[in-house]
């Protein structure tokens, strides 16, 4: 099937892509608020709806409500291509009083435009080319929008997952590496809590009658930044700590939280194990350790080489060289390359500052990235 009708398509489309993104980054939509994060999904549900989807509300009572989209222009009978966006960002509502959307120096600037309003844009777009230029797709496509993403997905899971095990492929809109790079790989993260329990005394009379929490958490927090294995590119980081009640008190509670990244499964077994073997060091203490892997890695497979090498020849044809790269930060992809469905990610826009006050989106990748996903929609 031609190709070369895409990009001159979606390039005369590239203002309008830019209100849509304006649009969808002044509907504030922090992951906890459920108030803002269904006031945009029934907003997107709208509009994919007007552009001639079958589109649906997934009620969730815990956080947003998700927004699942069917488009079945293609064989009833053939597999689907799963995209994957969110809707979620990590900014709090009202942000936007300070950092308001706007478009300086060919980039677009504001909360959640990078990750990832961008590519709920491409999506968009990219069905709306399809559909207006008449072209034929070989099957159909399911696009789910979820509200927990950037909280570890812990609502949409399963419905990502249902929808993988029936899917041909998987298509992730997080925006890509620096200059539109492929993500092939994520590592995995963990998230561990580490709970010292010891015994409370008076610090200047009675300290021998005590046992110290904190003096324990800080033989853990040593032992667990030892574990750190650059070369392998585990990381192990005790980001959060806190204990005690009085400077005058031997402390008799302490925590720690911890964050965990890996390349591949056998890895974030390993150090999982390590971190949970935790003898005590200072008597009279016990450790309690919870949590685990809340994101398997995305490990660069046989199956997605092979899908970015589709890739990588169709994205020829529109005249983009595309390459393929490895991210530390993970994504719904993670769920789904897991399960062995190929899985692609960073499709989405070109930019910078995920989660940083840069946060921007290059405007000119708008109609080129939608382009490339309408085009892998059609000969993949």
């Amino acid at each position: 099937m031609d190709t070369s009708t895409l990009f001159p398509f979606l390039d005369n489309l590239q203002t309008e892509m830019l209100q849509t993104l304006e649009e969808l980054t002044n509907l504030e939509s922090p992951s906890t608020e459920k108030q803002h994060t269904d006031r945009l999904a029934a907003h997107l549900q709208q509009r994919f709806s007007r552009l001639g989807a079958r589109s649906m509300l997934l009620s969730n009572p815990a956080y947003g409500n998700h927004v699942e989209v069917r488009w079945s222009a293609g064989p009833s009978d053939a597999k689907p291509a799963l995209l994957l966006c969110h809707l979620d960002t990590v900014w709090a509502s009202g942000t936007l009083a300070s950092r308001s959307f706007q478009v300086r120096d060919d980039k677009a600037w504001g909360p959640g435009v990078y990750d990832m309003k961008g590519g709920i844009v491409l999506a968009e777009f990219a069905l709306r080319a399809l559909a207006e230029l008449g072209l034929t797709l070989p099957r159909p496509i399911i696009l789910l929008i979820t509200s927990d993403e950037e909280i570890g997905s812990p609502t949409s899971r399963s419905i990502i997952e249902e929808h993988a095990h029936q899917a041909e492929y998987v298509l992730v809109l997080e925006p890509s590496l620096p200059g539109g790079i492929i993500k092939t790989a994520r590592k995995g993260v963990g998230q561990f809590d580490v709970a010292i329990q010891g015994i409370a005394a008076h610090a200047g009379a009675d300290p021998e009658k005590g046992a110290s929490a904190i003096q324990e958490l800080a033989h853990q927090i040593l032992r667990l930044h030892g574990l750190t294995d650059l070369a392998l590119g585990t990381t192990v980081n005790v980001g959060i700590v806190s204990g005690g009640t009085r400077s005058n008190v031997v402390a008799a509670e302490a925590r720690a939280q911890v964050d965990v990244r890996v390349w591949t499964l056998d890895e974030a077994r390993r150090i999982e194990a390590l971190i949970r073997d935790c003898p005590s060091r200072t008597p009279e203490t016990r450790v309690q350790v919870t949590g685990g892997f809340n994101r398997p890695p995305m490990e660069r497979t046989a199956a997605g080489v092979a899908l970015f090498e589709q890739t990588r020849a169709i994205a020829a044809r529109l005249g983009i060289d595309l390459q393929e790269g490895a991210a530390g930060g993970a994504s719904d992809g993670n769920f789904t390359a897991a399960l062995g469905i190929p899985t692609l990610d960073g499709l989405g826009v070109v930019g910078d500052g995920a989660h940083a006050v840069h946060e921007h989106v290059c405007v000119d990748s708008l109609p080129q990235r939608a382009a490339l996903l309408a085009a892998l929609l059609l000969h993949l």
